[in-house]
């Protein structure tokens, strides 16, 4: 999944980067806490982003639920957030 995330945002986006095995944790289902190993994947789209909302809304869904369907994970996590970047 994460090779297939790396194509799509850098055909799409231009690159991205990915920080693998992250110790993280997580509230499971049945109440546990459980410690689990992440990745982080980042990438920067140069859009203008409350024009384009809709359709930024519509693009995290499609990832994560393409995610939920490749991977035996109990939460995923998908976020787009304004930045601003000073040139």
């Amino acid at each position: 999944m994460l090779h297939e995330l790396d194509r799509e945002f850098s055909y799409t986006f231009g690159g991205c980067t990915i920080i693998r095995g992250l110790e993280g944790s997580y509230l499971s289902t049945l109440g546990f806490i459980m410690q689990d190993r992440i990745n982080l994947i980042y990438t920067d789209m140069t859009i203008a982003f409350d024009e384009n909302f809709e359709a930024i809304s519509e693009y995290t869904d499609e990832l994560r639920s393409a995610a939920f369907d490749a991977l035996s994970e109990e939460a995923i996590l998908v976020i787009a957030h304004k930045v601003y970047h000073s040139e």
